[in-house]
Parts: C-alpha cells; sequence; structure tokens
C-alpha cells in the first residue's frame, strides 16, 4: 500500500465497494418484498451506495465511543456528535437498519442458519487471504468479544442475564506475530439443554471439528499452531502431522481427549517436584511433557525437540528452567492476551437481537482491526502514525464522506 493510503484503502481490501453494492441491492429487495407483504412504507426510499457507507460508517463509530445504541449520536446527550448527525437524519438511519440485509432471501442450496451473512464471511476471508501473508507462528482461540466492562458494570441483572444469551461462539486462526486474524469460525448453537453452547466447553470432539475447520486452508505450509487444553488432543495432532502442521497444545486431563496418552504422565506424584523440573514421553515425533511450576502443567507437541532448553522468566522469581516448548507457548499465548486487551474493546458495541447481524457485526469489527494491522505494517503508518482510536475515527469520517477533517488527538 502506499504512503498516501488512508484507512478506507485498508478497509477495502476486506469490504470492497461490490460487497457494499451487493449489500445495497440486497437490502432493497427486502425492502420492496417486505412492504409487498405487509403494506407499503410511504417514508422508505431505495438506499443508495454512499448511504449504506455512511451506515456502516454510523455502526462502527460505536466501536470508538463505546456507546450502548448507535442512536445516542443524534440525541445531544454525552455520546452525540454533532458533525457525523448532520450527514443522515435519524429517521432516515432507521429505516435503513430496519430492512439491512445481507442476504435478503433464501436460496434452494441454502441448508445452514448463517445462510443470511455466508456470502459475506466467505468474501472477508478471500480478502483476508490475498492481503496478508501470515508467520509461522498461530493460535486457534475464541476471541474475547464481551461486553463493555462499563455497561456490566452499570446494567441491571437482568440485562446482563439477557445480554449473555449469545447463540453462537466465535473461533479464529491468529497469527501470533502481528495478532491479524487469519480466519474465523462460527458455531451456531442448536438449541438450549445439554447440546446448548454452554456444554460445547466439554466437547473436545467438537473443538476437534472447529480446529479442522480452521485450518483447512493451512496444510502443508510448515505453520505451528498453539492450542487450548479444549482442543489438544494426540488423535487430532497425528492428523495435522500428517498434513504438514505442527502443534503444540496445553493439556488438561479434565478438558483434553487424553486418549492414547499414557495414564503416568497425567497423574501428578505424591511429593511435588522442585520448580522447573519436568519429566517427558515421547511416540515418535510427538513429545508429552509435564512441568512442575507451583502446580503440574502438561504440554503436547511434535513442533519443538524436548530436549531443547528455555527459561520462563518471572519478575520476582527470576528464571525458571523449562523445556523449549513451554517457553514457546507461553511468550506466544501472551501475545495473544495482550492483543485481546488492546483491540476486543474496539469491537462494535450495537448488540442485534438477530443471531446472524451479531456475527455480521462481529466481522466487521475483526475486519477494521486487521485493517489496522496492515496500515501499522504499512508505509502510511510512517507518514500518519494514527491510534487504532484515530484509525477508526478516520475511517468513519471517510465512510460517512467527511475525509478532510483530521482525527481528533
Amino acid at each position: 500500500m502506499p504512503p498516501s493510503a488512508s484507512a478506507m484503502d485498508f478497509f477495502q481490501l476486506f469490504v470492497p465497494d461490490n460487497v457494499l453494492k451487493n449489500m445495497v441491492v440486497q437490502t432493497n429487495m427486502y425492502a420492496k418484498k417486505f412492504q409487498e407483504r405487509f403494506g407499503s412504507d410511504g417514508a422508505w426510499a431505495e438506499v443508495t451506495l454512499a448511504e449504506m457507507k455512511a451506515f456502516l460508517g454510523y455502526m462502527i463509530s460505536t466501536s470508538i465511543s463505546h456507546c450502548e445504541s448507535v442512536l445516542s449520536i443524534w440525541s445531544g446527550g454525552f455520546y452525540s456528535n454533532r458533525s457525523l448527525a448532520l450527514v443522515m437524519s435519524q429517521t432516515r438511519f432507521e429505516k435503513i437498519l430496519k430492512y439491512f440485509h445481507v442476504v435478503a432471501f433464501r436460496s434452494s442450496q441454502a441448508t445452514q442458519g448463517l445462510y443470511k451473512v455466508q456470502p459475506f464471511l466467505d468474501s472477508l476471508q478471500s480478502g483476508f487471504d490475498s492481503a496478508f501473508r501470515p508467520s509461522q507462528t498461530q493460535v486457534l482461540h475464541e476471541p474475547l468479544i464481551d461486553e463493555d466492562p462499563v455497561f456490566i458494570a452499570t446494567c441491571t441483572e437482568r440485562e446482563l442475564r439477557k445480554r449473555k444469551k449469545r447463540k453462537f461462539s466465535l473461533w479464529v486462526r491468529q497469527c501470533s506475530s502481528t495478532g491479524f486474524i487469519i480466519q474465523i469460525y462460527v458455531h451456531l448453537k442448536e438449541g438450549g439443554g445439554p447440546d446448548g453452547l454452554d456444554a460445547l466447553k466439554n466437547k473436545p470432539q467438537l473443538h476437534s471439528a472447529v480446529a479442522r475447520s480452521l485450518c483447512r486452508n493451512a496444510a502443508g505450509k510448515n505453520y505451528i499452531i498453539f492450542t487450548g487444553p479444549s482442543v489438544t488432543s494426540l488423535t487430532l495432532f497425528e492428523e495435522f502431522e500428517k498434513q504438514g502442521i505442527y502443534c503444540c497444545g496445553l493439556l488438561s486431563s479434565r478438558k483434553s481427549d487424553c486418549t492414547g496418552l499414557p495414564l503416568s504422565m497425567l497423574t501428578n506424584p505424591a511429593t511435588p517436584p522442585a520448580r522447573g523440573q519436568h519429566r517427558i514421553k515421547m511416540k515418535g515425533n510427538m513429545s508429552l511433557i509435564c512441568w512442575y511450576n507451583k502446580g503440574h502443567f502438561r504440554f503436547l507437541t511434535n513442533a519443538y525437540s524436548p530436549v531443547q532448553q528455555g527459561v520462563i522468566i518471572k519478575r520476582r522469581s527470576g528464571e525458571i528452567p523449562c523445556p523449549l516448548a513451554v517457553e514457546a507457548f507461553a511468550a506466544h499465548l501472551s501475545y495473544i492476551c495482550r492483543y485481546d486487551d488492546k483491540y476486543s474493546k474496539y469491537f462494535i458495541s450495537h448488540k442485534p437481537n438477530k443471531t446472524w447481524q451479531q456475527v455480521f457485526w462481529f466481522a466487521v469489527s475483526i475486519a477494521v482491526n486487521n485493517a489496522y494491522i496492515l496500515y501499522k505494517m504499512s508505509d502510511a503508518y510512517h507518514v500518519k502514525r494514527y491510534s487504532r482510536a484515530q484509525f477508526g475515527e478516520r475511517l468513519v469520517r471517510e465512510l460517512l464522506g467527511l475525509e478532510d477533517t483530521p482525527p481528533t488527538h
């Protein structure tokens, strides 16, 4: 990207005009069909590409202001923004919000519940693949997409319970060197009861299926994938090794599928060893490491030699010896935690009721974060050096057609 590239240029690597034009067509189609069925809406006029960009801009602005309702822009209160409010009336915005669609009607081939947003997710994935080449080390995890902590602190218990009912889980494969999210996987909750979302935490076989889906384009590239306890299993790691994908995962006797692993390594000895001590068992290229540091930590890996030594540096305890696999796991996971701390607060605050819309706005939030990561890696960053908040403000103003206004410092 050239040094003169704008925030909009980076965002449109993932959400280009042809995708936005499709949203315009689908929204107008849905509005027409809705009115044929439920009666004419005299206040409705067909949405244009410029209005669709402004509509997205208003939604993205909630990720910077962290206001609970996008309508606060027009309210005259604390979150109001007169310069943004003048671009479109609140009435017009609400009309577009009422009819907004990515896919207006179910096709005969659409069988799964995400058909209303799947074409957008596919287009986004294509943009991620073509714009970014990830580092060798990557992490599979569920990103932090919880409510804004200020809202959680101030809302009532009933509102909080209502808000927590999300009907899907979002998983990603993420570059551990930059934080760029390479691939998204959405798992729909099929219903309440034992098969609901709460039960997923104890379903290693489901998480293995999620991992396979996230790594379907990673075969033969010698990637090293770090996984949490619910994904780590001998069967999955051996399957990935045949595809040229190497793994390093934290193991838990409670959360992991421990099939095929020696029981002697899964039970704690009666007398705890000294800090930094470890035991190893191997099967081919696969190593099972049990390392002690104020508790027993088990790792399964075929990406690192178990005899290579590393260190964990603690502020108070100094250096604690460990196998290299343990050091690598801790380093890459801590980077992802820092990424979550920094970028999760820039998720769009608008919370629709429909599941496909929730998925859509999460995906747009990820696209904006990825756009900022590419911006920081480009020559354009050395010209303006925008923070994440400034980049978001700039993108909003460009989407609303106010691009000559500099971002707030």
